[in-house]
C-alpha cells in the first residue's frame, strides 16, 4: 500500500470561517504515495474531536479510531465543532445556530482535504448525530466515500418521540407532541410548560426546526458514492433497527452489525455498569472489527474507482 504503520506526529490544524476558527487534529500515516483520508465528524451534545462528552467523561473513542485507521494506512481529521472545545470561540450564540451551520463546516473540511495532494481520496465518516451531519456534507462537497455510525434513520423530532414518550404523563405528553408537531412546520412555539423548558427554550427552537426538517433515510438516499453504515449490538442509545432502516433507504450501501459494540465503539455488554464506565474509559479500545471494517471499505472503495477511471480511459470516443 506504500504506507507503514508507524503513523506520523498528530498535528493541530485549522480552517478559518467567518464567524472564527475551527480546529481539529490531523494525523498522516508515513508513506511514499498518496494515500486515502478520513474527516471523522463527532455527535451531538458537547462531544469533541476525540468522542469525549463533558457530561459523560473521557473515553477517546474517535481518537482511537484514528490512531487505529493510520495503522491501516488512512489520513484523517477529526475536529471541535463550533462551540465546543478549542472551537468554542467560534461557536455564536445559541440561537443563531442552525444545524445547516455544522454541515458547512464539515464541507469546508472536507474541502481542505480534497485541496491536499497527499490524499487519493476522502472518506466522511460521521458518527451518531455527525451521520446526518456527514451525509449532508459528502453531498455538499462529493467526497469519494461514506461512513455511517451508529446513525439514526428517521428524524430527530421522532427520536425525541420515542424517547419521551414513556417518561412523560399524559396531559405533559399532549404538550410536548403539540411543540414538536409545531417545530417540525417550522413554527417557533411561544409558550412551553417549564418541564419541558430545557429541552424547548426559545434560544434553541431555531436550531432545533433546521435539525428536524432533515431525515437521513432519505438524505443517505441521495447519495451516490460507495456508503458503509455500520452498527453495534450493544449501542443503549441506538438501536440496529436504525442501521436496518438505513440499508433499507439505501439498498447497495453496505451494512455492518457488529456484535457487543456500544454508542462509543467500545466492546461492552448491556450491563448498565459496564456501559456507564466505558463512556468515561480511555483505557479501553474500540472494537478492532470496527476499525477493519472502514479500512477494507475505505481501500476496495479506491480500487473499484481506480478500475472504473480506467474502464473509462479505454473507452473510445
Amino acid at each position: 500500500m506504500g504506507y507503514t504503520t508507524q503513523a506520523s506526529t498528530p498535528v493541530e490544524v485549522q480552517i478559518t470561517t467567518l464567524t472564527g476558527t475551527l480546529h481539529g487534529t490531523q494525523i498522516i500515516p508515513a508513506s511514499n504515495v498518496p494515500e486515502p483520508a478520513v474527516l471523522i465528524i463527532a455527535g451531538s451534545g458537547p462531544t469533541d474531536r476525540n468522542g469525549n462528552n463533558s457530561l459523560a467523561g473521557q473515553n477517546n473513542s474517535l481518537k482511537l479510531l484514528a490512531e487505529g485507521l493510520a495503522d491501516h494506512g488512512i489520513a484523517s481529521i477529526r475536529y471541535d465543532k463550533r462551540g465546543i472545545g478549542e472551537s468554542a470561540a467560534a461557536g455564536p450564540e445559541e440561537a443563531d445556530l442552525r444545524f445547516d451551520t455544522y454541515v458547512e463546516d464539515a464541507a469546508l473540511w472536507i474541502q481542505q482535504l480534497q485541496a491536499d495532494s497527499r490524499f487519493s481520496s476522502i472518506t466522511v465518516i460521521g458518527h451518531s448525530e455527525g451521520s446526518l451531519i456527514g451525509m449532508l456534507a459528502t453531498q455538499k462537497t462529493g467526497a469519494d466515500a461514506f461512513v455511517s455510525i451508529a446513525g439514526i434513520a428517521q428524524t430527530a423530532s421522532q427520536v425525541l418521540r420515542d424517547q419521551l414518550r414513556p417518561s412523560l404523563p399524559d396531559a405533559l405528553w399532549q404538550q410536548n407532541e403539540q411543540i414538536l408537531a409545531a417545530l417540525e412546520q417550522g413554527n417557533i412555539v411561544t409558550s412551553v410548560p417549564p418541564e419541558l423548558n430545557a429541552l424547548y427554550r426559545s434560544s434553541v427552537q431555531p436550531y432545533l426546526i433546521s435539525w428536524f426538517r432533515y431525515t437521513p433515510a432519505q438524505e443517505i438516499r441521495r447519495l451516490t458514492v460507495p456508503v458503509l453504515i455500520v452498527q453495534g449490538t450493544t449501542d443503549i442509545q441506538v438501536p440496529v433497527s436504525e442501521a436496518q432502516a438505513l440499508k433499507m433507504a439505501k439498498p447497495d450501501a453496505e451494512l455492518r452489525i457488529i456484535e457487543g459494540m456500544n454508542h462509543v465503539l467500545k466492546a461492552v455488554s448491556l450491563d448498565p455498569e459496564q456501559q456507564n464506565a466505558s463512556y468515561s474509559d480511555p483505557t479501553l479500545p474500540v472494537v478492532p472489527e470496527l476499525v477493519e471494517e472502514i479500512s477494507q471499505f475505505i481501500h476496495t472503495s479506491e480500487v473499484r474507482r481506480g478500475s472504473n477511471q480506467s474502464l473509462h480511459r479505454n473507452v473510445p470516443n
